[in-house]
């Protein structure tokens, strides 16, 4: 069995098990360098299953997998808690398989590996200008 559940069967087809999800757990509350590191991997995450989905778009048998995080970090965000927690979740996409039983749409993977490649340099290019902030704000210059 593969890393997306895809086992070989005698015959050389696909035969596809349900995999569990992966869940990262991230604490927010210590600042919002931590908020935009849980983005940048959460998104690194997300490149790598499209990454994977498009690898596999001919593959019989494969299942897509999606990665969510958005709601999870709103939702950490909104709460009065100290505590709060975003999670980046890893899961088998629920979307009908052709007659192979691959279900990767991959004009859909190719514009979400475009989509989470810019949102990822955008949050890097935010953690870049607070610690040059930082920097600054400890008498070492604003470049």
């Amino acid at each position: 069995m593969d890393a997306h559940g895809v086992t070989q069967d005698g015959a050389g087809g696909a035969q596809c098990a349900i995999r569990a999800t992966r869940d990262e757990v991230v604490p927010l509350g210590e600042s919002i360098s931590g908020i935009l590191r849980f983005a940048v991997n959460s998104l690194d995450l997300q490149q790598q299953v499209a990454s994977d989905n498009v690898a596999n778009a001919q593959t019989p048998g494969y299942t897509a997998e999606e990665v969510s995080f958005q709601q999870s970090l709103d939702a950490a965000l909104a709460s009065p808690s100290p505590g709060a927690t975003a999670h980046a979740t890893e899961y088998a996409s629920s979307s009908a398989p052709a007659s192979n039983g691959n279900n990767v749409n991959l004009t859909q993977e190719l514009t979400n590996l475009e989509r989470s490649s810019l949102q990822s340099q955008t949050m890097v290019e935010l953690l870049n200008d607070r610690q040059r902030l930082v920097r600054g704000a400890m008498g070492g210059g604003f470049t």
